[in-house]
């Protein structure tokens, strides 16, 4: 499937195109100069929601053909969530790019159907090396073979196309396997270790009773100690006074 995207020449900052409705972008890559434009935004959004960043795309500037680009990076609003800005990169037909492939499950798991357990996938994408002829946008994985639960799908059981090899991630690395369900017992003892779990609020009361318990008892030695010092104090004040009164 072929995508195109029309765009204009910007001579203004991004901020400046905002206000008016527009989408500020960059071009670059190729040994070109890197231009700024602008794009139309809803038409922008539906072509990345059906190319991604693994499509090539015939680039228009001003109603004339600038070659093919991939959509490189895409900025979005921390609050909105909406496009503010996007990257395009150049692409040179003749070189070997680097770019992510989707990775699209399809077919059904028969231990899965069989047994009612769960199909787990752990890579959703890879980064793949070919020459832009034969990048494609996404790359199916067939999980019909998955007949126990000792079958696995790692990278190097991935069909890939003619001319596409895997950079990223490792050849042996996992993605996709078949877990069996819970049993009744199991999901049992899950529950009941969860209700049999420590309340720390608890603890955490009960720990501050035992500190100002622990402190009130303090203070009360303190203040007795204070109080049997001064005592003595007094018995010895009033001997010295017997001492006197028989000099007298």
């Amino acid at each position: 499937m072929s995508y195109t995207l029309t765009a204009e020449l910007r001579k203004v900052k991004g901020e400046k195109v905002r206000p008016a409705g527009q989408l500020p972008a960059v071009v670059y890559g190729k040994g070109n100069t890197t231009e700024s434009l602008s794009l139309v935004p809803r038409d922008f959004l539906k072509l990345y929601k059906e190319a991604g960043e693994s499509s090539l795309i015939d680039l228009m500037v001003d109603g004339k053909a600038s070659g093919k680009v991939l959509v490189q990076e895409v900025q979005l609003d921390p609050v909105s969530d909406r496009i503010i800005h996007v990257d395009l990169r150049r692409i040179d037909m003749n070189k070997p790019i680097n770019a992510p492939v989707t990775l699209k499950f399809v077919g059904e798991a028969p231990i899965v159907k069989a047994s009612g357990g769960t199909l787990v996938t752990t890579i959703n994408t890879i980064e793949v090396r070919c020459l832009p002829k034969d990048l494609v946008s996404h790359i199916d994985v067939d999980v019909s073979g998955i007949t126990t639960y000792e079958v696995v799908l790692k990278i190097k059981d991935l069909k890939l196309p003619v001319g596409v090899t895997v950079l990223k991630p490792h050849a042996e690395d996992l993605v996709v396997k078949a877990v069996r369900a819970l049993t009744e017992e199991e999901i049992k003892a899950m529950e009941a270790a969860s209700t049999a779990a420590v309340d720390l609020t608890k603890i955490e009361v009960a720990g501050k009773k035992k500190e100002e318990g622990e402190e009130g008892a303090e203070g009360e030695a303190t203040e007795g100690g204070k109080k049997a010092e001064g005592a003595a104090k007094s018995e010895a004040a009033k001997k010295e006074e017997k001492k006197e009164d028989k000099k007298k």
